[in-house]
């Protein structure tokens, strides 16, 4: 069984930072099927610059107008996002957990953020311009 849960994320500027509370899904990870691994379901989209026992870094890149594969997240995270524009970001089942067009406020960039572990996803890039960008750090239990 999936929970859902509000996680405070940092949004950090050259003028300020924000908190905002932003909706990600979670769960048990040993639920999560082996084959919806990030680096396995989505390889075009999550490329690992380092693993060892202890972390597993990926670059994740999104072109314009692409969806990426369902995947999950098995570890917690910390999220260096470097550019992206609208997105929204679905559960498993296709329900939407977050969209960017909603949120009150603009995201600014670059932005770090943590995460717990992320149940099966995937993410849409809304622009026909941007990509969307970022280095996440998996910290292995």
């Amino acid at each position: 069984m999936a929970i859902l849960l509000l996680i405070p994320c940092s949004i950090v500027s050259a003028q300020a930072t924000v908190e905002q509370k932003l909706r990600y899904k979670t769960g048990n990870p040993a639920d999560w099927p082996k084959e919806q691994d990030a680096v396995v379901s989505a390889p075009g989209n999550h490329k690992v610059l380092l693993e060892n026992d202890r972390v597993r870094v990926l670059e994740v890149t999104l072109a314009p107008n692409e969806l990426e594969p369902v995947h999950h997240h098995q570890w917690p995270s910390v999220l260096y996002i470097i550019e992206a524009g609208h997105f929204i970001d679905r559960d498993g089942e296709g329900n939407i957990i977050m969209d960017t067009r909603e949120i009150p406020e603009p995201l600014v960039f670059p932005m770090t953020m943590f995460k717990e572990p992320e149940a099966p996803h995937s993410v849409e890039n809304l622009s026909d311009t941007q990509p969307i960008r970022l280095i996440r750090v998996e910290m292995k239990r």
